[in-house]
């Protein structure tokens, strides 16, 4: 092949594949060899079957960068599935947030609900959480069992641990806060239906935002020493746990049917009561389906939860017991042995 023909396939490659120029140029050191003293001998001693071979070699190094690149990400999973599960569950958060905090509370529209309507708006909240990923499933789910796919997974997970919430450790929010319902409502252990579908969806939202922080933070502190690692992860989790429970009290302090002893005690001591859940909760969820390889299946997953809110459960009552309530309650409201929804106390 004549020299003029190796100059001109090296222009065409160029043209075509620039992103890939500063490549060649490093690789074959192609600036020392075409600086103004080349000779035609030089020249001719290339081997353009050889240099077609390091350009393919070369693009097809860049591709694969450039796809490791677009599938990873310094806030979602690498998981696929995961990561179009947490993706829907923080996009879908503007509905019903929208639907309680932005239209039934500021235009109190609650003042005309009966027990049936609260328990239709906990429905209109949570079920579509449920529905839209069965009727619309994402792509990296649409070749997946529905028991491998980790919106099922994340959902049965806060399913069991919102309800034992609801169902066990909201009476210590009657017995150590002094917290009470005085809305209309069809109960369960004496909590609202409502609760336990409001509960599902906002900490679907609590789970998700922990995750994606936790695994910015992760790759932020990557190079660090293990033992500072996990010092600043216990510290954003405690912090970010606090920040959520404080966030939500201030949240629905407009609505006058959830109320406390002392407002104000609730707002800083009640929230780091609150938090606990979160202290444990929010690392624990973190481990489903994130490391590569290590797929989780739904008896895993539910034992995974139960255990979490058992441990929940442990320190709400050394609390209960050793702290004691945080407002003027009477002594046997909160200090009687045995477990508050028990006691047959609270109304």
């Amino acid at each position: 092949m004549s020299s003029i023909r190796v100059v001109k396939l090296l222009y065409l490659n160029g043209s075509r594949h620039s992103q890939v120029s500063d490549l060649c140029c490093q690789s074959w050191n192609f600036r020392k060899r075409f600086s103004p003293r080349f000779s035609l001998i030089q020249l001719e001693n290339f081997k353009p079957r050889s240099i077609s071979l390091d350009l393919n070699h070369s693009l097809m190094a860049a591709g694969r960068r450039s796809a490791r690149n677009q599938s990873s990400s310094l806030w979602l999973s690498s998981n696929p599935s995961k990561r179009w599960g947490e993706v829907f569950f923080l996009s879908y958060t503007p509905f019903w947030l929208t639907l309680c905090l932005g239209i039934v509370v500021p235009f109190k529209l609650y003042e005309s609900f009966t027990e049936l309507e609260y328990l239709l708006l906990g429905l209109v909240a949570a079920l579509p959480s449920f529905l839209i990923p069965v009727v619309w499933p994402g792509e990296a789910d649409r070749s997946l069992p529905w028991k491998e796919r980790y919106w099922v997974k994340a959902s049965l997970w806060i399913v069991i641990f919102s309800y034992v919430g609801n169902y066990f450790w909201t009476h210590y929010f009657f017995t150590v806060l002094g917290a009470s319902y005085t809305f209309p409502s069809w109960r369960m252990n004496n909590v609202p239906h409502t609760t336990f579908l409001l509960t599902h969806v906002c900490f679907l939202f609590y789970h998700v935002t922990s995750n994606m922080t936790l695994r910015r933070l992760r790759h932020s502190i990557a190079d660090l020493p293990e033992n500072i690692q996990w010092v600043m992860l216990g510290a954003w989790i405690l912090a970010l746990s606090y920040f959520i429970a404080y966030l939500e009290t201030v949240a629905i302090s407009n609505f006058p049917y959830y109320q406390f002893v002392d407002r104000a005690s609730m707002y800083k001591v009640g929230s780091l009561f609150y938090a606990i859940y979160f202290f444990v909760s929010f690392p624990m969820f973190m481990r489903i389906d994130e490391k590569p390889g290590d797929l989780w299946d739904l008896p895993r997953v539910a034992v995974d939860s139960l255990g979490a809110a058992m441990l929940v459960t442990i320190v709400l009552d050394l609390w209960r017991i050793f702290l004691g309530p945080i407002v003027p309650l009477p002594i046997k409201q909160c200090n009687e042995p045995g477990l508050p929804w028990f006691l047959g106390q609270t109304k």
